[in-house]
Formats: C-alpha cells, structure tokens, sequence
C-alpha cells in the first residue's frame, strides 16, 4: 500500500529528471500514468476502477494548482544558491524543505485513497503480494549483485548517469570523488531490501485489518498516513539511525561534488533547474487560465 502512494512522489520526481519538455507532457499526461503504475500494482476489478481513476484526477487537479508553484519557487531557491560553495548541511536544509512541501500531497493521496483501499479484497492483496515479490527481485537484480566488483560498478555508473544529467559531463577527478563515495558510503542494500520486504509485509497486513475489522473511514485515513509516515520515517529504531547516517552522508557528498564542479557545469545545473521551474509555471499558467475560463463560463 505504501507502493501505491509513492506513485505521487515518483510522478513529480520523474516529470522533474526527464527534461524539460517532458515535464508539461509528462504532466498533462499524469493522471493516466499514474493510472496504468497503479493498477500494476493492485489489478482493480470493473467496479473499482471508475473510483480509482476519479481519486487519481482529482489529486492531479488539486496538485497543480496547491503544489506545483511551491516546487517552482524551491528550484528557484536553489538554482539561485549554485554558483556559491555547498555544505552538507545546507543540502540536508533543501531535503528536508522538499519533504516539508512534498508532504500535503501524501496526506492528501491518503484521503482520496481511502475509498479505493476500502473497496479492496482478497484478490487485490495476492496480486500486490505476488507484484511485492516481482519488484524485489528485479531491485535485488540491480542492486545487490553477488561480485562485489559487480555491484560497485553498477552503484558508479547509475550515481554518475543521475550527476551528468544535471551537470553534464565530469572529468576524471570527479569520477574518482564519485568512487571513493561510493565505497565509503553507509549505503546497506541488505538492509534496504530487508526493511522494503517488511514495510511490504506490514502494508498488506494493515489492508486486510482494514477490510477485515470494518474500520471507519476517518480511522483509515490515519492508517494510510501511518503507513506513509514509516515510509519516510521507519517505525524501527535501528533502522531509523542508519536512515539518518545515510542521509548525512549523501548530503556532504552532493556538496563535495557541487563543490567539485568547473563553472561550465555548474552552469548546466543552472539552466537544467531554471527550465524545470520554468515548465512549472508555464502548467501553473495554464491551470490559472483554464480556471479563469471557468469561472467565465459559469457567469
């Protein structure tokens, strides 16, 4: 059920890393996406899909207009912070503004969400069981390969495509930073998956609760947001403490790289972010208009 919410996050976050055309495109084209992700994942019978496919266009309407120039004016923020040295502690000060901003979008999937996870049964939990189990090993396949060589160069060459999509191409130094990183990282994907695995166990288990108990709506909203809560925040303690190492460790990594960057790439990163928030508020415009249009119409 967690996978089912996350869809929101990953929506934005693929729309912002797929250049700058794309995210109109990409945006405009959201709801049915997030659609096609989200019955992947559950497989909705007939009488269940119109009521997942109206929460899905109704967060999206609601998103454009209370989201959208939030996440224009953070890109503005930071694009306007790149050309000055990067601490970890300031890049840790934008995550947490994201998450701080990303976080009514979740609350709100919650509340559009419950009538659909109230509508769900027994064929929908072994079909998210089985999916669960089909995603673990393709992340599994990419992440924990059994070479150690293997694994390190699969982790380089991912995190160096993510950094040449933002600044372009590196130079040999930089991909040395990019290794030393790596290998010196906190990053467990042990740990990772088995944390994912139980998640998924506890999410599944809190479906049929809930179907099971008859619980109020108002009371699964609260689980929903329980859920998403331990996405971000794991309810297990250890876990939680490696969450926050790994964090301090990525963010002084991304400002050792920043840091790192010539004045070219420093100015890719600029253009990249400046598109992004200018396709932002070209869809902001275009919500403005059509509700203007609206209201007109409506006399």
């Amino acid at each position: 059920m967690q996978k089912k919410f996350v869809f929101l996050m990953l929506a934005i976050l693929l729309l912002l890393s797929s250049g700058c055309s794309i995210v109109r495109f990409g945006y405009d084209r959201g709801p049915y996406l997030a659609w096609w992700w989200l019955d992947g994942y559950v497989d909705f019978d007939r009488d269940q899909k119109p009521l997942a496919k109206q929460a899905i266009h109704d967060w999206f309407d609601w998103h454009r207009s209370a989201q959208l120039p939030a996440y224009a004016a953070w890109l503005s923020g930071v694009r306007s912070r790149l050309d000055n040295p990067l601490t970890a502690e300031q890049v840790c000060r934008w995550s947490e503004d994201l998450q701080n901003i990303i976080a009514p979008a979740f609350d709100y999937a919650a509340q559009l969400g419950t009538p659909v996870v109230l509508s769900l049964g027994e064929a929908q939990w072994q079909y998210l069981e089985q999916r669960y189990a089909k995603s673990n090993d393709k992340l599994r396949s990419k992440y924990l390969q059994p070479d150690p060589d293997d694994r390190l160069n699969a982790a380089v060459k991912r995190t160096v495509r993510r950094i040449e999509n933002l600044y372009g191409t590196i130079d040999e130094e930089q991909r040395v930073l990019i290794v030393s990183s790596i290998e010196a990282s906190p990053f467990d994907p042990e740990a990772w998956l088995l944390e994912r695995q139980r998640r998924q166990r506890v999410t599944i288990s809190v479906l049929q609760r809930i179907a099971t108990e008859s619980i109020p709506a108002a009371d699964v909203v609260t689980e929903l947001r329980q859920l998403i809560e331990h996405m971000h925040r794991s309810d297990d303690a250890d876990y939680r403490t490696y969450q926050r190492k790994l964090s301090e460790y990525t963010c002084g990594f991304i400002a050792r790289l920043h840091n790192s960057a010539t004045s070219t790439q420093r100015l890719h990163v600029h253009d990249k972010l400046n598109k992004w928030e200018n396709d932002l508020r070209i869809l902001i415009n275009h919500n403005r208009r059509a509700a203007k249009r609206m209201q007109i119409a409506k006399g």
